[in-house]
């Protein structure tokens, strides 16, 4: 049984916490296998406690009165190097990380925390507890100290010496290399570990649910970098991981290659979450762009491509010759398939409409993609985007729009997304961002219809590309994928409207 202590100033999260412990186990049947020793509210309270409980575990939040979890850690980590230590806090920072590293952090953890995060952590602690070696053994003790704390500070040369001797280090220069995983790094350090062994001598351990690895090794980190990305790539070919890398240096400015490494791997991080962000926004202006105000879509345009340009220049180059080439796709059709997909309303110019193929020539004179490569810095790319976005959103305006007002140009488009779920006028209405009533004189001037007949037309229409194109599929399934829960009532609208049943559509 482990003895657990839990430190934060919150009651809610103190009684969480200790609800999720009772209810942790290791199988069906089997009873936790930690216990509460004490909770704690301050960071003096905390200290006390950890001297009067010893206990195996602790969860402690950051931001405590007194003095704050750091401050807590760093005062006992020495006195009890078994204790394992899980940080938590409400938000995720490269400095707070950076100062509970070499305190021998075990976790980090942003609240608030799920229950399924709660009993991961615990199931990666209880492999660590168990593993441990028997207390009065000093088995593996210089290895963890070396990376639990000194590797991250300016070692004097004895020490450096000896950790060379006891640890067998062959060379007295090495770097430092931090991977990330989403999976298990209990399980995948030791891999990456034994790889990495093959060719080089490798010392690891785990810290923040990080993989660190130290390479004793006088190498070019460039020439390891190339090599070890393919081995990575290899290993972890299903898995999502980061890695960062730091320079070589000599063993008591190790601290460097450990600082670099953690700084590239938080950057990689915080690129993975910026161009998430942004290819959300690309769907959303992919999306909407025709039915915007040309402020909007310039707003949409300049929250995409901001934070890419303040990376690499080149390299956000390429991503907009990528935007704009789908963009034109999108709006002119010019590779014949529409890459929107069932989300848009743009479609090809069929041959048959009579434009001659030259006709489309301005439009690349105009909007060439490629000009984008040749401009020198980021003045330039401002006047371009501005004035071939605006041309590119005046079009797109004109093909979606028409000679309808806005709003139902919305509605419409909101109708055609969503016409297979149970909408109704006032959700159509906050959708195009007018009120019910205007909306339906919208629909009366313009379509001369109400929003109920044009709802229930595109859907007995969508009911019948269904039933011609596939002929094995039910009227039930029809009528729920259009929108209806009810079959008998689908099949009277549909023979009122296609004067036919539908098991006849299809025939």
């Amino acid at each position: 049984m482990y003895n657990v202590l839990i430190v934060d100033d919150e009651e809610p999260v103190l009684d969480s916490y200790e609800f999720m412990l009772n209810n942790f186990s290791e199988g069906e049947g089997k009873k936790s296998p930690f216990a509460l020793a004490g909770k704690a509210r301050t960071g003096y309270e905390a200290l006390r406690l950890i001297h009067e409980k010893s206990p195996d575990l602790v969860f402690m939040d950051i931001n405590i009165p007194g003095i704050d979890g750091l401050a807590v850690l760093e005062d006992v980590y020495k006195k009890y190097p078994r204790m394992v230590c899980i940080l938590s806090t409400a938000y995720e920072r490269f400095d707070l990380a950076r100062r509970a590293i070499p305190l021998g952090a075990f976790a980090y953890l942003v609240k608030p925390v799920s229950k399924k995060t709660f009993f991961a952590t615990l199931e990666d602690v209880l492999v660590k507890l168990n593993s441990m070696p028997p207390e009065n053994s000093e088995y593996n003790e210089p290895r963890l100290e070396l990376f639990r704390r000194d590797i991250w500070v300016a070692m004097d040369e004895q020490r450096w010496s000896w950790y060379r001797e006891i640890l067998s280090l062959p060379s007295d220069y090495g770097f430092a290399m931090l991977v990330e995983l989403e999976q298990e790094m209990e399980t995948w350090g030791p891999r990456i570990a034994e790889q990495l062994s093959y060719q080089y001598h490798c010392t690891f351990d785990i810290m923040l649910n990080r993989g660190l690895f130290l390479v004793s090794e006088d190498l070019d980190p460039l020439v390891f970098r190339q090599k070890t990305i393919k081995l990575l790539e290899k290993l972890l070919e299903n898995a999502v991981w980061r890695f960062g890398l730091g320079g070589c240096y000599r063993g008591p400015e190790l601290y460097h290659s450990c600082s670099e490494a953690l700084a590239e791997l938080t950057a990689k991080r915080q690129e993975t979450d910026t161009w998430s962000s942004v290819s959300k926004k690309i769907a959303r202006l992919r999306q909407k762009i025709g039915l915007l105000t040309l402020d909007e879509s310039k707003s949409l345009f300049t929250a995409i491509w901001e934070p890419l340009f303040s990376e690499d220049f080149n390299a956000a180059k390429l991503r907009m010759v990528s935007l704009f080439t789908l963009l034109l796709d999108d709006i002119y059709g010019c590779w014949s398939v529409s890459s929107h997909g069932s989300t848009g309303d743009f479609t090809p110019v069929p041959p048959s409409a009579g434009l001659a193929p030259e006709s489309l020539t301005p439009v690349f004179l105009l909007l060439d993609p490629a000009e984008i490569m040749g401009l020198p810095d980021l003045g330039a790319w401002k006047r371009w985007a501005e004035r071939n976005f605006d041309r590119l959103v005046l079009k797109a305006n004109s093909d979606r729009q028409g000679n309808y007002p806005l709003p139902l140009v919305k509605a419409l488009s909101f109708i055609k997304e969503s016409f297979n779920r149970g909408i109704q006028l006032n959700d159509v209405a906050e959708a195009a961002q007018v009120n019910a009533a205007h909306l339906s004189r919208l629909f009366s001037e313009n379509l001369k219809t109400n929003f109920i007949d044009y709802l229930t037309t595109l859907r007995i229409n969508e009911a019948e590309r269904l039933l011609k194109e596939s002929p094995a599929i039910t009227v039930k399934e029809v009528a729920f994928a259009v929108g209806y829960q009810d079959p008998n009532y689908f099949s009277k609208l549909f023979k009122k409207i296609k004067g036919v049943l539908p098991t006849e559509a299809g025939k």
